[in-house]
């Protein structure tokens, strides 16, 4: 969870000046630094040209807040300048977090399986015996009608092929031995097509 903190710095003020001389004029900077060395003489000044802001830093907290009560609101060159004290956000928790353990399991390299998983076991498979058995009644020519026709729907009819040697019923396995068994047909290889010297990649 990211909290947002803001802590208020005693030691640091934040002068927004609309006269952009500060910016620009060493006359104008010695002037407006004069304002402050009067109350802390080891004050130091950041100047932020593109916000009008000056930070002032002070040694000491108590002399931080005198100039702040003393010159909030006053009038520099013409302009009003305020004071603040600068502040400073933290967003987020002051330490590393480690991430959270949602799905951490899937990453690559795995790690160890959240508690309580447990492998899945695979389901039974379905076996369809009067369909196994229909089709064991089946001979060559023979057809069997899976689907009864509708209004609506064809009939689903299964035809079994002829044997190719035109035999009606199988074979036994005692007779296989003693005949012929049909050649295989050969594989022709694709014909690589012919060298041609002249022609280039």
């Amino acid at each position: 969870m990211h909290i947002k903190t803001t802590k208020c710095n005693r030691f640091c003020l934040v002068a927004s000046v609309t006269n952009h001389e500060v910016f620009h004029r060493p006359e104008a900077q010695a002037s407006f630094e004069a304002l402050f060395r009067s109350f802390d003489p080891e004050v130091q000044f950041q100047y932020f040209k593109s916000f009008q802001r000056v930070r002032i830093s002070f040694s000491d907290a108590l002399a931080a807040a005198e100039a702040r009560l003393r010159l909030h609101k006053t009038d520099f060159n013409g302009k009003e300048m305020r004071l603040y004290f600068a502040q400073s956000v933290h967003i987020g928790s002051p330490r590393l977090e480690p991430p959270k353990p949602d799905k951490q399991f899937l990453i690559s390299p795995p790690a160890s399986p959240p508690v309580g998983w447990e492998q899945s076991q695979d389901a039974t498979p379905v076996i369809n015996y009067d369909l196994l058995c229909a089709i064991s009644k089946l001979g060559p020519g023979d057809k069997y009608e899976l689907h009864t026709a509708t209004p609506t729907t064809p009939s689903v009819v299964v035809h079994v092929c002829e044997d190719e040697r035109g035999d009606s019923s199988a074979p036994d396995d005692s007779d296989q031995d003693d005949k012929p068994r049909p050649p295989r047909p050969k594989i022709v290889q694709t014909r690589r097509p012919d060298y041609a010297p002249g022609v280039e990649q």
